[in-house]
């Protein structure tokens, strides 16, 4: 059985997305904005944070596979759900759970320019630059954390633990 080591309160969460929609409306008003969350890990995230928005945005998500049920990434990506709504000319701002290797969120970046949208920013919820294997620009962070395997508040380690309210160092 895993032990679940804390690592973000609930009430620490709260602040950070809150914040972070603060920054985000600020940035946007008066322009569009259509807000691509990144499956199955951010959808908690960004509904929180969507919710949090002061300016009208549009919605769209993505799937992207790269960990399977192991604890690494396998650097294979794979988009198994694509944008559904013309993003060309648009704001984007890719929502993500958390950016580690870096990898599925380069790709998905590329991805997304192909459709020529107008800029192309990065949230998430962690920051975890333990294994970052290649230079991506993150717009908006709400906590940057060093190490470990993290699960909780739409984290999970084989699709198991997302809907644990807070976030939790996974111990094998």
């Amino acid at each position: 059985m895993p032990d679940f080591v804390p690592v973000l309160k609930k009430e620490d969460i709260g602040k950070a997305v809150a914040s972070m929609a603060r920054n985000i409306s600020a940035d946007y008003v008066d322009r569009d904005l259509t807000v691509i969350g990144v499956l199955n890990g951010a959808f908690i995230f960004m509904a929180d944070l969507v919710r949090h928005l002061s300016i009208p945005v549009e919605i769209d998500f993505v799937r992207v596979a790269s960990y399977g049920a192991g604890i690494e990434s396998s650097g294979r990506i794979q988009l198994t759900k694509d944008v559904e709504t013309n993003i060309k000319g648009r704001n984007l701002l890719i929502v993500e759970d958390i950016i580690d290797t870096g990898l599925t969120l380069s790709y998905l970046t590329d991805h997304l320019k192909s459709f020529g949208p107008h800029s192309i920013k990065i949230c998430t919820l962690i920051d975890k630059r333990e294994r970052r294997k290649t230079k991506i620009h993150v717009d908006y962070a709400g906590h940057v954390i060093k190490k470990g395997y993290l699960v909780g508040y739409g984290l999970d380690h084989a699709e198991k633990y997302r809907n644990l309210p807070e976030i939790y160092h996974l111990k094998f």
